[in-house]
């Protein structure tokens, strides 16, 4: 049981900008419910220190929201379906609560009905002007640990905008200041068309358009309808090292590539991961199956966004045409080898049609990403069987979240109403070049899915 002591309306310490901040078009397609994240730290002290580490936590908050200050402030809904943030320094809310649970009854911090109690709730029943942007939960357990959940409006950010933002406070939280080159990057009209009128699409865009359905259904009604389980996986640094050894060693002729690098870690690990989905769910061998990547384009633009910019700058791409079959059968470099396909699609050119594709609808809301916890927004295209989402979290530098108690002994998405087949693959507390996986599978397929994720490894 989790009993909330408190709830505060964190303002930023000083005046700021106000005003309307326009969204990108990257921004308009992300969903606009907010995005669970949960920070676990050991032992921060005793009694006294743990009021102390909440007042230190509400102080830097209020302080980092100067220069993060659309944070603090409101989307508004505007024509075709779209969003504006008003600059009004409304606040974050910040909530204190207390657990008589120990951390090690959390287990591998798997989503479950106690890591729900951890995570601030937003009433979507409520007009969207009046949900917070940033809403922190901070959890003080009987044993001394403490947990910081939040939760973030994806309208607003990516992972690294909000890698970036968390650091920062962290940052004035231990008591040193932001330095120059550590300010956000607000503009975010840099990223409109650069043509006027807008250019129609220079490529086929196969990430707007829906993915396979099962064999033999006209919907997938019935696959959303299946209950659904998380699970929290653990890679070590050999095993990592081993599935890109062998994803390296048989060369795929059936996928055309422009790079001949080594497949990377994420390529190798999401590979292996779509296999053995695919390999539990059993469907026909003839099922098509696609999976969705995101990539941040940051660096992929010419010339490449500010380093501070603020905001989302990552946009979906997906596997070109395979089937169960020819994944199963063919070595682990041909799943790979359509991964690395999917990612180097992503050029300038590519990214800037991209966008411009997004920017002609006149309603933008069918375009949306999927939806964040619990907000029952019936996104138009489910991801779920026959098909995989995989994100990298691998290089996000979330571990630096020190407050001035130590690093977080584990960070990670909440995954509280995820779609089947939504994975993220994260780097380890240890740093020791290990991962962690969580996932959510459907409950009938994850048993089967365990076994084969780790049979299938080379030892």
């Amino acid at each position: 049981m989790v009993y909330v002591k408190s709830t505060s309306s964190i303002i930023p310490s000083k005046p700021t900008p106000g005003g309307v901040l326009r969204l990108s078009e990257c921004d308009q397609r992300m969903q606009w419910t907010h995005i669970p994240l949960i920070f676990i730290y050991k032992d921060t002290g005793d009694n006294n220190e743990k009021t102390k580490t909440v007042e230190t936590l509400k102080d830097s908050l209020s302080r980092v929201l100067v220069p993060y200050y659309p944070l603090a402030g409101r989307l508004h809904w505007i024509h075709g379906g779209r969003l504006e943030v008003h600059c009004n320094a409304k606040g974050a809310q910040l909530l204190e609560a207390y657990s008589e649970a120990k951390l090690d009854e959390l287990g591998d911090f798997a989503p479950m009905k106690a890591i729900e109690d951890l995570v601030p709730k937003v009433d979507y029943g409520r007009p969207i002007e009046d949900w917070p942007l940033l809403l922190v939960q901070v959890t003080t357990f009987s044993c001394g640990g403490l947990c910081v959940a939040t939760v973030m409006s994806h309208t607003m950010v990516d992972g690294w905008s909000a890698a970036k933002f968390f650091n920062a406070w962290a940052k004035l939280a231990r008591g040193d200041e932001l330095e120059e080159n550590e300010m956000p990057f607000h503009d975010r009209t840099i990223l409109q068309s650069l043509h006027e009128p807008l250019m129609p699409p220079r490529f086929e865009h196969k990430e707007f358009t829906k993915p396979p359905l099962r064999l033999g259904h006209t919907d997938a009604n019935e696959e959303k309808k299946k209950e659904t389980c998380v699970a929290i996986l653990k890679v070590t640094k050999e095993q990592v090292e081993g599935l890109r050894k062998k994803a390296n060693a048989i060369p795929c002729q059936d996928v055309e590539m422009v790079s001949t690098r080594p497949y990377s870690r994420y390529e190798t690990i999401a590979s292996h991961l779509w296999r053995c989905i695919c390999k539990a769910r059993a469907n026909d061998n003839s099922q098509p199956t696609r999976v969705t990547l995101v990539i941040d384009f940051r660096s992929r633009l010419k010339p490449s966004l500010p380093p501070g910019y603020f905001g989302n700058t990552v946009l979906q791409t997906v596997t070109s045409k395979c089937v169960h079959g020819d994944l199963l059968a063919k070595p682990l470099s041909y799943a790979a080898g359509k991964l690395r396909e999917a990612i180097e699609r992503m050029t300038d050119e590519y990214i800037r049609s991209a966008l411009d594709f997004i920017a002609s609808q006149k309603d933008v809301g069918a375009l949306r990403c999927g939806l964040h916890n619990g907000a029952h927004t019936n996104p138009p295209n489910y991801l779920g069987n026959p098909n995989a989402s995989i994100l990298s979290w691998i290089n996000l530098p979330f571990y630096g979240m020190d407050y001035g108690w130590g690093k977080p002994i584990y960070v990670g998405p909440a995954l509280i109403n995820d779609d089947d087949g939504k994975t993220y693959i994260m780097s380890s507390p240890a740093a020791d070049g290990s991962l962690i996986i969580a996932l959510r599978l459907q409950t009938e397929c994850m048993n089967s899915f365990k076994e084969f994720f780790y049979e299938d490894m080379p030892r």
